[in-house]
């Protein structure tokens, strides 16, 4: 017998009637599936009539907390064999729970659903229940005998969790399309279960499928757990600046040393409880590997890093869309204004305390600081923001016009610093590029006369700014 795997994969709403009727649905759906039963003489006619109010909805909640244990003993009765249920991501409709806000309403539903079909079940050959969690602790689980645990740092059947890398290489052999190992290896490899290293098969699988329909495609993250994205939220709201700065060294490709707790739960990434378990959570949800672990006492520590592209990629976005939400949220006005009056000490401030409250990641240096600077300018209502458009003898890294032409225009030049210490020196250069390359030649053309100049130095969360102010006459159009 099978478990639909959308029993546990089903989104609930935020009531305890709600979750009743999905599964009730899906229960029937079940039931529906295997109604050739009916036809057999080995079921009662009083189990044939309940068979049919529960395929037919038209049972009450009773009924269904022991659906599934009634619909393995008819089985067992018409096979004449027990049966082997199937349960895929049993810890998804908790986790749903969870982030809704009935998580005790869901641990009642289901605990009465899984005794019922895999302690009292006299029809049971065996049961395997997948999900991220440990069983074992989960309220869910209690009373229950006999179980085997394996979790992803138990080697047992470790190379089952994932496609090995000789079954990838197999697989791009025999779509003709071998020289896509390294990108593969790259965007999908990096899971451990036990000792062994194994490719996320659902995303190799649809990686495969897209480049031998096209050879240009472009690798992307299949797998995106959007449920399991807001616990990478969570964990960013919480995080305070011990944990920020560790999330940045992940994103760099980093790792970082955690003690582990396989009997982990949801309730404990609630605020309050340890910050510690937020990164188990991820560790055993695969927004982490394991590159490493040692003893210390009875405490066991792992040495953690990101496993791949498709999951970095994951993280970078959810990261940034956070960011984007949190600035969005503060008052700028006076940020906006310090720009447009010159007032280059409070712009740097501004820009030095975002950079210290927010998120960051330096893969492509300058690049960060730019979109860094462009999502703080979003907010602007008087003035447009430009970005590396070509102007005089070169490009300006950020310029931002008023529709008013007596209204000063502002340009700035960015740069990095290779030491606190360098931020001045870096910030003057950036001020004389935009004099020596005559950034503001265009901006004459258009009818602005002042240009407030701005070269802006970072290093790591610093900033430091040097202003110029110009007067932009006709002839520089010329």
């Amino acid at each position: 017998m099978r478990c639909q795997a959308a029993v546990c994969r089903a989104f609930y709403y935020g009531t305890e009637r709600a979750v009743f009727k999905t599964h009730v649905k899906l229960f029937a759906e079940e039931y529906r599936r295997h109604d050739n039963i009916l036809q057999s003489d080995n079921l009662t006619e009083a189990e044939k009539v309940r068979y049919e109010k529960l395929r037919d909805v038209q049972g009450d909640q009773t009924d269904y907390l022991d659906a599934l244990k009634f619909l393995s003993d008819c089985l067992s009765q018409v096979y004449d064999r027990k049966v082997i249920i199937l349960i895929d991501e049993y810890d998804v409709p908790l986790e749903n729970a969870y982030f809704c806000g009935f998580y005790n309403e869901m641990i009642s539903i289901i605990r009465s659903l899984f005794e019922s079909a895999l302690k009292t079940n006299d029809s049971l050959e065996f049961a395997v229940i997948t999900g991220c969690l440990r069983i074992s602790k989960e309220s869910i689980f209690t009373g229950l005998n006999n179980l085997k645990i394996i979790s992803i740092t138990n080697p047992t059947y470790s190379e089952h969790f994932g496609f090995t890398e000789n079954e990838v290489k197999e697989m791009l052999c025999f779509y003709g399309r071998e020289d896509f190992f390294d990108t593969v290896r790259k965007w999908y490899d990096g899971y451990y279960f036990g000792g062994i290293e194994v490719y996320n098969p659902w995303s190799v699988i649809n990686y495969v499928e897209q480049i031998w329909a096209d050879k240009k495609a472009l690798p992307q993250p299949f797998w995106s757990n959007t449920s399991s994205n807001n616990i990478v939220r969570t964990l960013i709201d919480q995080a305070d600046i011990r944990v920020k700065q560790e999330i940045e060294a992940l994103i760099e490709g980093e790792s970082i040393e955690k003690p582990v707790h396989e009997d982990i739960t949801y309730e404990d990434i609630a605020p309050g409880n340890s910050r510690e378990n937020i990164w188990n959570f991820l560790f055993f949800t695969g927004y982490l590997k394991k590159t490493g672990e040692r003893m210390f006492g009875n405490v066991r520590y792992i040495l953690m890093s990101i496993p791949n592209e498709e999951v970095r990629y994951i993280y970078k976005n959810t990261v940034l869309l956070w960011f984007e939400q949190k600035i969005s949220k503060k008052d700028f006005t006076g940020f906006y204004k310090s720009i447009i009056h010159g007032q280059a000490d409070v712009f740097e401030h501004t820009v030095s305390q975002m950079l210290k409250e927010g998120i960051s990641f330096y893969d492509t240096k300058e690049s960060f600081y730019h979109g860094f600077i462009m999502g703080l300018l979003n907010g602007m209502e008087d003035y447009y923001a430009y970005s590396n458009r070509e102007s005089g003898n070169g490009r300006y890294d950020i310029c931002l016009k008023s529709m008013d032409v007596d209204k000063p225009v502002v340009i700035m030049e960015l740069k990095v610093a290779s030491s606190y210490g360098d931020m001045d020196e870096r910030s003057r250069e950036a001020l004389k590029q935009i004099k020596m390359r005559h950034y503001e030649a265009d901006l004459a053309r258009d009818g602005y006369k002042t240009a407030l100049c701005y070269g802006i130095a970072f290093y790591k969360k610093n900033c430091k700014i040097a202003l110029a102010q110009e007067k932009i006459y006709a002839d520089s159009a010329g």
